[in-house]
């Protein structure tokens, strides 16, 4: 497991401490309409200041491109923030220019400022080192908070990490500890549900899980390659089939490492991708021509769920089926639903990620219950990948 500083290890009173997080919030005619993201950022930014920092918070938004976009100014972020908190945020509105400067020095022991958005600077994505040195000469402590961010190696990332003390803030750690009990040194049987549309994109996920876990099920369209790659027909459903050669070579791997795949035996079945549309179940081998598997059938579902009660850590990325439709999502439901009770009983060790994993499970009504949900859409999948992300390795104790 990664070694690494967190605020425990620090004396930060007095400090200047450049916090990075990432607040890249919903936001609509300038206000910010979801402030989760914030929230979850605050214990990090709430120790320091009571105990005494200076905190200076770094964040991006959007794709500005290096350039400054009125509509992308972080000034509405910064207002919740200091709602959030109930406290005042001062706020910059350059990064490296005199407005920093000036709210950097105007800094007293438990203050709060934020910088604008550091992404207005073309200098942040290419970790331009004169703009690193430019953040770097604002602060004595580099603290990272945004592992949503870690696979980018960019200034505020890299860069400061490099240039000052760092460690990783409350959120990274909890990242960081969760996804090294679920595959670096997990307890096993581990199982890992993967599903999603393709095959192609998550090549590197698949390649890289069979050789660690003793489960791999594979949902969502992604199965119909697999199920195609054995000779069955799959009708009018999603499927790859010029990745049917990949899909064999994944099986192979899988069986040599001694890793089990469970793909659907049942499906459920319609003639159109549509809420509510008429639907069958149908084992796999009896999919009419005319119709597309929109879901794993219960059966196999009900299968799954029998066979996570065996496992001790379960790793999970992307839905079973069209869980966004009414009548498909029955599959992710369920497996989602047993999960988090086994997690609830704790027999099972659950962490998930990823964009539509996050929307399925809070679909589910099971978010709440895993032990621990990344947001972190493609950093999560970098990891899950076995890549080493920047951003990790730069907190990394040397």
């Amino acid at each position: 497991m990664t070694k690494f500083r967190s605020l425990d290890d620090l004396q930060v009173s007095g400090k200047r401490v450049l916090v990075r997080l990432d607040l890249n919030v919903p936001m609509k005619d300038g206000r910010v309409t979801d402030t989760t993201r914030i929230e979850r950022a605050m214990p990090t930014v709430r120790e320091l200041a009571d105990a005494g920092a200076r905190v200076l918070i770094l964040c991006h938004f959007g794709r500005p491109k290096g350039k400054v976009v009125p509509e992308m100014s972080l000034a509405p972020v910064a207002a919740a923030v200091a709602e959030t908190l109930g406290r005042p945020i001062a706020f910059a509105s350059d990064c490296t220019g005199s407005s920093a400067a000036e709210t950097v020095a105007a800094l007293n022991d438990g203050d709060i400022a934020m910088l604008e958005n550091l992404r207005f600077d073309a200098g942040e994505e290419g970790n331009d080192p004169a703009f690193a040195d430019a953040l770097a000469g604002h602060g004595d402590i580099f603290i990272n908070d945004a592992f949503s961010a870690a696979h980018r190696a960019h200034a505020s990332v890299v860069g400061l990490a490099e240039r000052l003390p760092a460690a990783a803030g409350r959120l990274m750690q909890q990242e960081l500890e969760a996804l090294g009990r679920a595959l670096g040194s997990p307890e096993r049987p581990v199982a890992a549900v993967v599903g999603g549309a393709k095959v192609s994109t998550k090549l590197d996920l698949l390649g890289n899980l069979v050789s660690r876990v003793d489960l791999l099920a594979i949902g969502g369209g992604m199965a119909n390659t697999f199920l195609a790659a054995q000779g069955i027909e799959v009708g009018a459903s999603l499927c790859e089939h010029d990745m049917t050669d990949t899909a064999r070579d994944i099986m192979q791997k899988a069986e040599a490492a001694g890793c089990a795949i469970a793909l659907p035996t049942d499906a459920v079945v319609a003639a159109e991708f549509a809420s509510g549309a008429p639907s069958e179940v149908v084992s796999v081998h009896a999919v009419p021509a005319d119709k597309m598997i929109l879901d794993v059938g219960p059966a196999s579902a009900a299968d799954l769920a029998r066979r996570l009660a065996d496992c001790r850590t379960l790793v999970w990325n992307g839905p079973m089926g069209a869980f966004e439709l009414e009548g498909f999502d029955g599959g992710t439901n369920t497996v989602a639903r047993t999960a988090a009770d086994l997690t609830a009983s704790g027999s099972l060790l659950s962490v998930a990620g990823g964009g539509d994993t996050v929307a399925a499970l809070a679909h589910a009504g099971a978010l709440e219950r895993f032990t621990y949900v990344s947001t972190a859409g493609g950093a999560f999948l970098e990891w899950l990948e076995g890549k080493t992300l920047p951003g990790v390795a730069a907190l990394e104790t040397r």
